[in-house]
């Protein structure tokens, strides 16, 4: 049996492989610090057993359950909780989880888990080990080979008429993400959560193009557009992803060898489309986003740092920091710094070069021609005003 242990804390991580290794030399132990990890090991090792904590950065256990019980029907789930998450233990279980295990964990509990779900997987693989594997690896050729028509490039004799014969009608639809880091997990939300939609409207399924893109194919079930599919994929990955997206669909096709032509069609049109944005997740990432810049303020502070804290692409971050504060990056900062410094001038009696320091200026002369500007006087003499109450002009 594989074992995948998830778990953004090390001593959980390695308590828990210790316990297996020695009372289970029998079992593999893989283990993941993060989701994204943990997505690394799904896609590339034959995992049996996930056991994986409930709050870590970035995605949800429950989130990370809920998204994989699509394209890892097979693997067994349990959840590791703390006690003030009960609460969520209850949610994994409704999911489908085997059972939960509560922090701090307790060696005999895990033993007799490990024991009984081990012998429940084993009479599983020996049923069914053979087809699961022949349907995997039939889905990742018919993928492999729709995405490289879809990219209009060579097929090599093969023969397409097998991957068409069950759709003589079809729709596609296309997932475009923006983002700077590495978009594996992304790629995992947006292929299962778009493989649970087609199925739930008819039959199909999804290919990734390139770093960026995925493209599904649906025939639905009932003929009609495919709006409904388009505005729960939308809705569902707003929730999910961390990275700005474009999705966008075509109308009924009924010959394969539109295909290509309709997906150079959708990539001209995604040049031009506004992307969206997981909007709680947006909001939370401002709200980091300014936890961040009123610790950091007095520190070399650039609009590319920040959105790197919070995962965005620079550009996109910049338009959402507007949208969301009413002001851009640089004039937040600028804004929040001279206020400080005027904090510091009219409450303090540290020197002038120090203030510029503790604000972010270690060149006095920027810090005295910027003051200046948007207050009109020079620190020395905004210092020497009686009321101190001149306000920070707003551009």
């Amino acid at each position: 049996m594989n074992i995948l242990v998830v778990d953004d804390e090390s001593v959980i991580r390695s308590g828990i492989e210790r316990t297996i290794r020695n009372q289970f030399p029998e079992h593999a132990v893989f283990l993941a610090g993060s989701p994204e990890g943990a997505v690394d090991l799904l896609k590339t090792e034959t995992i049996d057993l996930v056991l994986t904590d409930v709050l870590m950065p970035g995605m949800t256990g429950l989130e990370l359950m809920e998204i994989s019980r699509k394209s890892h029907a097979h693997v067994k789930w349990v959840v590791i909780s703390a006690y003030s998450e009960f609460a969520y233990a209850r949610e994994a279980v409704r999911l489908g989880a085997k059972d939960y295990l509560l922090k701090p964990i307790g060696k005999d509990s895990l033993i007799q888990l490990i024991a009984k779900l081990g012998e429940e997987i084993a009479e599983e693989n020996a049923r069914n080990q053979e087809t699961h594997l022949l349907k995997s690896n039939l889905r990742l050729l018919r993928e492999a080979v729709f995405a490289r028509w879809a990219s209009g490039l060579d097929l090599g004799g093969i023969d397409l008429k097998p991957f068409i014969e069950n759709h003589p009608s079809f729709h596609l639809v296309m997932v475009r993400m923006e983002s700077e880091r590495d978009m594996k997990l992304e790629h995992f939300i947006v292929e299962n959560v778009l493989t649970e939609l087609i199925e739930s409207e008819g039959s199909g399924f999804v290919a990734s193009i390139d770093a960026k893109s995925l493209l599904g194919l649906v025939t639905l079930r009932e003929e009609g557009s495919p709006h409904r599919i388009v505005d729960q994929l939308r809705s569902h990955l707003k929730r999910y992803l961390k990275a700005p997206f474009q999705v966008q669909h075509t109308d009924r096709l009924s010959d394969f060898r539109q295909v290509p032509a309709e997906m150079q069609r959708m990539r001209k049109a995604a040049a031009t489309q506004v992307y969206d944005h997981y909007a709680s997740g947006g909001d939370q990432a401002i709200e980091v986003a300014l936890q961040y810049i009123a610790g950091h303020y007095s520190t070399d502070l650039s609009l590319e740092k920040v959105a790197s804290i919070v995962y965005l692409n620079p550009i996109y971050f910049s338009q959402l920091f507007k949208q969301k504060t009413g002001n851009g990056f640089k004039e937040y900062v600028t804004q929040l710094r001279l206020e400080r410094a005027m904090e510091l001038l009219r409450e303090s009696e540290l020197k002038i070069a120090d203030i510029s320091e503790r604000v972010g200026y270690p060149d006095m002369r920027h810090f005295s021609q910027i003051f200046r500007k948007k207050s009109g006087l020079t620190p020395s003499e905004y210092r020497q005003n009686a009321n101190g109450a001149i306000p920070v002009e707003q551009e």
